[in-house]
């Protein structure tokens, strides 16, 4: 292999590598905010009573130890997207496999978020749930969220 053929592939590899860490990164959740808003407005905004407390307590717990797993596995499945592109160097069978995987993983996160969301509905008197719904609707309306 010449010199000239040897540097290329060189720069095909690093180049498709790249090309590898951008699509994992893309694929990678947003940093997670914690649910800024929502969190402000149920322990500040909705005057809970010592039990809605508690109950909220005990949901932010489970929560974020369900999130922290799938947010987990959504990173473990990124790699391996990685992998499979490294691997493939094309759209082929590992990197479609890792892709269906990966937004398995995003569904679940999604899923689970919005169970965690309607859990922390349902400990509201409906006072609070209007001030809870008008927050998640403006929530949702955002762009970019």
């Amino acid at each position: 292999m010449t010199l000239r053929r040897l540097l290329i592939a060189a720069v095909s590899v690093v180049a498709l590598a790249l090309v590898g860490v951008w699509i994992g990164r893309i694929m990678q959740p947003a940093p997670h905010h914690g649910g800024a808003e929502l969190h402000a407005l149920m322990h500040d905004g909705l005057d809970l009573d010592p039990a809605q407390e508690r109950s909220l307590g005990l949901l932010e717990r489970d929560f974020a130890a369900k999130r922290e797993a799938l947010e987990a596995r959504l990173k473990a499945d990124n790699s391996r997207l990685a992998d499979a592109i490294a691997a493939e160097h094309q759209y082929g069978p590992r990197v479609s496999a890792a892709v269906d995987a990966s937004h398995v993983a995003m569904g679940e996160l999604q899923k689970a978020t919005l169970e965690h969301v309607f859990a922390m509905r349902a400990i509201l008197r409906p006072d609070q749930q209007a001030k809870f719904d008008a927050a998640v609707a403006k929530s949702l309306a955002q762009p970019g969220k």
